[in-house]
């Protein structure tokens, strides 16, 4: 009587030796909607690596913020504005001493290329505002449509000792050439003034734009 060998059913491995899963019960899953096992762990592992992708940028920016432009470009914009502000004023009227406003001064010494104000007297009209140590102002307001929009024109005065503050007074001078036309140094303007009158407040103390 022969005998019969046995033959025994081997169960595939994977290569780290767990059994692999039929294929019937992996087609089962997909057929009745079940997920992987492993699906949430994917999607949560996808969700982590799309918020570094986000923060590292900001987090390089906070720890490697970039260099300053530094001072080069900051004067290089400002030689840009003056040149864009420089230019010819209209001559003056004939005659000394020429009135002009405290505005219209300002323009005139700190962007006319011509220098028409040179070697000529001319006479503003304006309130008194301190300044540091001896210095005193001439000044203005300046308005569009009304008060609430107001800024301040203001002249140096260099020579009488100031008058008190918020007094009303005409001044008549020179200009006093200082920095370099179109530049912070060219402002204020100084009127060497030679002489002081007190007045009234005028009936229309604003200057218009």
């Amino acid at each position: 009587m022969g005998t019969r060998q046995a033959h025994r059913c081997r169960t595939p491995r994977r290569a780290d030796g767990r059994p692999c899963r039929p294929r019937w019960i992996r087609t089962r899953h997909r057929r009745h909607g079940r997920r992987s096992p492993r699906a949430p762990h994917s999607r949560s592992t996808s969700t982590l690596r799309q918020a570094w992708l986000l923060v590292l940028p900001a987090a390089a920016l906070l720890l490697f913020p970039p260099p300053a432009l530094g001072s080069y470009s900051a004067a290089r914009d400002e030689a840009r504005r003056a040149a864009e502000s420089v230019g010819t004023f209209p001559a003056l009227p004939a005659g000394d001493p020429v009135d002009l406003s405290v505005s219209q001064f300002g323009s005139r010494a700190v962007y006319d290329s011509g220098y028409s104000l040179r070697g000529r007297t001319v006479r503003l009209t304006g309130f008194v505002t301190p300044g540091d140590g001896d210095a005193w102002y001439v000044a203005r307001l300046r308005v569009a449509c009304c008060a609430a929009d107001a800024t301040t024109s203001k002249v140096e005065i260099r020579g009488p000792d100031a008058p008190e503050t918020d007094t009303w007074v005409t001044v008549a001078g020179t200009w006093r050439p200082r920095g370099e036309l179109g530049f912070p140094s060219a402002w204020p303007p100084v009127l060497d003034a030679t002489t002081v009158v007190r007045i009234a407040e005028p009936s229309a103390p604003y200057e218009e734009r």
